[in-house]
């Protein structure tokens, strides 16, 4: 055996279905054990698109996605997926090749310290610089990888210590044990609780991690308290909930903003600042906040809670439950605040305009997709869009990037999504920008059998920057591009694709291609004049409920 074959069953050992990724010379020798595994390796067309779905993986499985790549520009094209899982909570162990450890000390073909270059976007990384430390080096990197808050870890193999004879075997995996909350700080947070006038819920990524998503809906039901969602806390309290008031976290403001200005209690409950800085709903740290996660809060000028409560989560919330006295305090503005929101979104949904408004798009998507079927948001102007209006009534079932916020990702992140549930409908929502970044894993996606629909919002350029843009200069520049012919392309691919011609084309185009066997492509022309409208809508906003 050698470190190569110590390395694989130290994978399997780990539960590893999947490694996606592509074959080099310096990981000859890992391939070839995978060829005899039972895990399953997945070639991907760029290792950007195999970091992707690596992320997407340990995002909705809570079990590190692995991804490999050979040396020098496979591991650079590896990165930017590396850190998008790192920054956005996704446990993910990345592998390189590597020269061999007698050619590091000169300058060599394509060699580059991985480990150094590595180092800022992972929570850990390690070169095997001996066979026998493969054991220790893979558990410790699983472990790290998968503890809160998860993130991404890296592991370098030399070629020459990958074809090295080996001794040893994989070891026990340990079990994380929950922790609780302190009595305290359960008691000091049950009367902050108790004395607020006009509490507000935040809820994050963390929570969904922690599958808090029951003990968060119950909490708020009977504490009867408000609850807004960030970006990746989509679907924690289903969105048809009297007290959700659905997403925050747009820079600019929107209904949700009343709720914040008025406020005097934020209920931080797994959130992480990186999904929403508090500088935005909180910029003098006036509002008081009692912080509830797995995690002590994070240092930050606008987010000093009065209380913290680190421990599990659903066990604190139910504590937090049992000990804070409510009784009688009436919703104190949720309804009024919800009527507006569900308000603005309703009036899209018999809007015939063309090229289609985004929130007609979204609308429409929402009818045809089930409770538990899955949207994946790329990076872009329609992002912004489907973190307003595409709502949820389960966690991780609109899965949005937003610590890294890297486009690209919504291609192979939902190839990843259609492999963890072969069940339920997947769709990839991206722009016509990000669609052109990693279109080619549509090749991969047919080639392993994963059929799922991707839905471009076609507007001929950078929509979010020219966006920003006007807002910032009233003018915008070097944004704008010709595409190809997306349903020749898809055709041209053996995929199946089609062109919205009407607003009244999207929803049976969609339930069509939701049925295909193959992967489909739906090119569908946006109309993002919206996005100019919805920013003087934002500048006029009042808050009338509160005069």
């Amino acid at each position: 055996m050698n470190t190569a074959e110590l390395l694989v069953r130290c994978l399997e050992n780990e539960g590893v279905e999947y490694i996606f990724g592509l074959p080099g010379e310096e990981n000859l020798d890992v391939l070839e054990a995978l060829k005899t595994s039972s895990i399953k390796f997945i070639t991907t067309r760029h290792e950007q698109g195999a970091a992707f779905m690596a992320d997407l993986y340990g995002r909705l499985t809570g079990k590190a996605g692995v991804c490999l790549s050979t040396l020098g520009p496979g591991a650079t094209n590896l990165m930017t997926g590396v850190a998008d899982a790192n920054l956005d909570g996704a446990p993910l162990v990345a592998i390189t090749g590597q020269v061999g450890t007698d050619r590091m000390h000169i300058e060599s073909h394509q060699y580059l310290d991985l480990v150094a270059m590595f180092e800022p976007v992972t929570k850990w990384n390690k070169q095997i610089v001996r066979p026998s430390i493969t054991p220790e080096l893979v558990r410790k990197a699983f472990k790290i990888a998968q503890s809160e808050k998860p993130g991404a870890v890296h592991i370098d193999l030399p070629e020459n210590i990958a074809e090295m004879t080996a001794v040893g075997s994989p070891l026990h995996k340990d079990g994380l044990e929950k922790t609780f909350a302190s009595f305290h700080s359960l008691e000091k947070a049950s009367e902050v609780i108790s004395q607020a006038q006009n509490p507000l819920i935040m809820v994050g990524n963390g929570a969904i991690r922690a599958d808090a998503s029951e003990a968060l809906t119950e909490f708020a039901t009977r504490l009867n308290i408000p609850v807004a969602n960030t970006f990746m806390g989509k679907g924690v309290i289903p969105y048809t909930h009297p007290l959700a008031l659905w997403s925050v976290g747009l820079q600019q403001r929107d209904h949700i903003s009343c709720a914040f200005d008025k406020t005097d209690l934020v209920i931080a409950v797994g959130y992480d600042l990186i999904e929403y800085s508090p500088k935005k709903w909180n910029p003098l740290g006036e509002i008081p906040i009692v912080h509830i996660g797995v995690t002590p809060a994070e240092i930050d000028s606008s987010y000093i809670p009065l209380v913290e409560v680190v421990g599990d989560i659903s066990d604190s919330l139910r504590e937090i439950m049992e000990r804070a006295d409510r009784k009688g305090k009436a919703t104190p503005y949720s309804l009024q605040l919800r009527a507006d929101i569900r308000a603005d979104y309703e009036q899209y949904a018999t809007d015939d305009g063309y090229p289609i408004k985004p929130q007609k798009i979204i609308y429409d998507l929402r009818q045809v997709m089930g409770p538990e079927d899955i949207v994946i948001s790329d990076v872009g102007a329609h992002k912004m869009w489907m973190a307003r209006h595409y709502h949820c009534d389960r966690p991780n079932t609109c899965i949005i990037s937003n610590g890294f916020a890297a486009m690209g990702i919504a291609i192979p992140g939902a190839l990843a999504a259609k492999l963890v549930y072969p069940d339920r409908k997947i769709v990839a929502v991206t722009g016509d920008g990000g669609f052109m970044m990693n279109c080619q894993e549509l090749e991969t996606a047919l080639r392993v059998g994963t059929a799922f629909v991707t839905l471009i919002f076609n507007d001929g350029g950078y929509g979010l920057i020219e966006w920003k843009q006007h807002n910032h200069f009233g003018e915008s520049s070097f944004v704008h591009f010709s595409n190809p012919d997306f349903v020749k392309f898809a055709e041209s691919m053996g995929l199946k694709g089609y062109r919205v011609e009407s607003a009244s084309d999207l929803i049976p185009t969609l339930k069509t291609a939701l049925e295909q066997e193959v992967p489909s492509v739906i090119d569908c022309p946006v109309d993002y004049r919206e996005n100019f409208r919805l920013t003087q809508k934002a500048g006029d906003l009042s808050c009338k409920i509160w005069e």
